[in-house]
Order: structure tokens, then sequence, then C-alpha cells
């Protein structure tokens, strides 16, 4: 695999909170996903308002798009989330459904933007990702 994840000794630790602070790649496809949110296959919003159930939901959908992409959680290296009328009681949540996510793959770089709302309004939350996908494992 071409991922090397990046994590300065000089910086503060970030994979506690689920990020890294780079991930560098070469020799890959890169695989853009679309945000996922907490959608289910019947347009049903699963979680309600519970911020950390919505967010499990959203990357379940995105773990999904990766397996058929031929991708996996350890190919990501970037994520966005974007989270509406963010603020610090958001953290516990969401970075909880990011440490089940990831399970004992270290976390790629990720981006958190609070936002005024996304598309509907039922949404709390939304994932995109940008995964890798090295020559030699593609099908």
């Amino acid at each position: 695999m071409s991922r090397k994840v990046i994590n300065p000794a000089e910086l503060y630790e970030s994979t506690a909170y689920g990020f890294s602070h780079a991930v560098a790649s070469s020799d890959t496809t890169l695989v853009h996903c679309a945000g996922q949110v907490a959608w289910d296959r019947d347009y049903q919003v699963v979680g309600g308002s519970d911020l950390g159930a919505q967010a499990r939901q959203a990357l379940a959908n995105l773990k999904t798009v990766l397996a058929e992409a031929g991708a996996g959680v350890e190919d990501i290296v970037r994520l966005r989330t974007y989270v509406v009328n963010h603020n610090p009681d958001c953290l516990g949540p969401v970075g909880a459904a990011l440490a089940e996510f990831y399970g004992d793959v270290t976390p790629a770089a990720n981006t958190w933007i609070g936002v005024q709302a996304l598309a509907l309004p039922d949404f709390l939350i939304e994932i995109e990702a940008t995964a890798q996908i090295s020559q030699g494992e593609q099908q």
C-alpha cells in the first residue's frame, strides 16, 4: 500500500480526535466519494435528532460506497465532516462514531466544518471522503 500517514511528533497528537495531520500517496487511483448523510436505502433519516447516530449511518454509507469502489477504511486519505450548528458538544458523539468507523486503522486527514444547514433540514451531518487504491490492489 502506498498510503503514508503523517503525524509529526512536533505537533499535537491528533489521532485521538479522529484525524491525522496529512496522508501522502503515490502510484494510486483516487476515489472521490460524495458526501454521505444519514439516509437509508428508503430515504429515511436514520438517527433522528441524534448526531452520533446520524454520523454512524453516514459513515456506514461511506463504507458501502468505498467497498463498491474496491476500497476500505484503510484506503481513505481525506475526510471532510460537515456538522450543522457545530459547537463543542458535537465533538464527543461524532468522535466516537469516527473511532468505531476506523477501528484499528490510523485515521486519515479530516477537516471539520460547521455549517448552517445541509441539503435537507433533517440532516445533521455529512461526511465526504477521498480514498486511494494502490495500482497492485485494483480489481
